[in-house]
Parts: C-alpha cells; sequence; structure tokens
C-alpha cells in the first residue's frame, strides 16, 4: 500500500495545509525562527562531540570521587547549619 512513501503531491498537500494553519505572514517568521533553532541545535551538538572527544582520550584513569562534607564535632549534626 505505502511502498513508495511519500509522492510529490503529498509533499503539495502538506505544505498547502502548513500555509492554512500559520498563515502567509506568520511562515517566514517561522521558518526564520526554524531556522535559528536548527542553527544552534547543530552547534551544541558539534560542542558536545568534541567535548566527548577530548574526555573520552584518557580512559585509564578514574574520575576523582566527590568531596565528602567535612567531619562535625558533634554526632548527628551533618548538614545542619548553625547559627552565629
Amino acid at each position: 500500500m505505502l511502498r513508495n512513501g511519500l509522492e510529490p503531491w503529498h509533499l503539495l498537500i502538506v505544505a498547502m495545509v502548513i500555509i492554512l494553519v500559520f498563515g502567509s505572514k506568520r511562515l517566514p517568521d517561522t521558518a526564520r525562527s526554524l531556522g535559528k533553532s536548527m542553527r544552534i541545535l547543530k552547534s551544541e551538538a558539534k560542542a558536545m562531540k568534541e567535548e566527548a572527544g577530548r574526555e573520552g582520550t584518557d580512559t585509564r584513569h578514574p574520575t576523582a570521587a566527590p568531596a565528602q562534607a567535612p567531619p562535625t564535632d558533634r554526632p548527628g549534626a551533618a548538614g545542619r547549619r548553625t547559627r552565629r
């Protein structure tokens, strides 16, 4: 039934529906904001890939354990703040 997927006339119908929904006046603004969003997404994906490449080069050394809270002089006072 759907062997060839979308035919050119399907895309024409989709374009007409989009124009009817958004209107011809808002369509350029919508396309512009979509383009900006795609550029931002592309640059962020590139930055994440570069960062992962830098971090993934040295896998022999494990990362440091997170810092622990300093010991307190009173038992059971861990995590509580005192007023002074």
